[in-house]
């Protein structure tokens, strides 16, 4: 490495544009490269969601008969559904209160 007292302003200068042609040089690989793991991702979640969306398709008439036979019992047994209510109610302050 040169020593201070060689250096000219000239060969500074030189040095600094050669590192600024680097940087760019770099930044555009990135870019580059930023941009096909952006592509690779956006195909995974993309096929991550259609997978969901047709199980969630297929198993849409389940959820829906459990749900109308949970609104029926909860109609003939309005206590418990208030009882259950309050103990779910009671689970989630707890675990709120138990993070903090």
């Amino acid at each position: 490495m040169a020593s201070f007292s060689t250096l000219s302003d000239v060969d500074i200068d030189k040095q600094v544009a050669a590192l600024s042609r680097q940087l760019h040089d770099l930044k555009k690989v990135l870019a580059r490269r930023g941009g096909a793991y952006y592509e690779d991702g956006s195909e995974m979640a993309s096929d991550y969601y259609t997978q969901l969306a047709d199980r969630l398709q297929e198993a849409l008439p389940a959820i829906s008969r459990r749900g109308r036979a949970i609104e029926r019992t909860a109609r003939d047994h309005p206590a418990t559904a208030v009882a259950v209510g309050l103990v779910v109610v009671g689970l989630l302050a707890g675990l709120l209160v138990s993070r903090r």
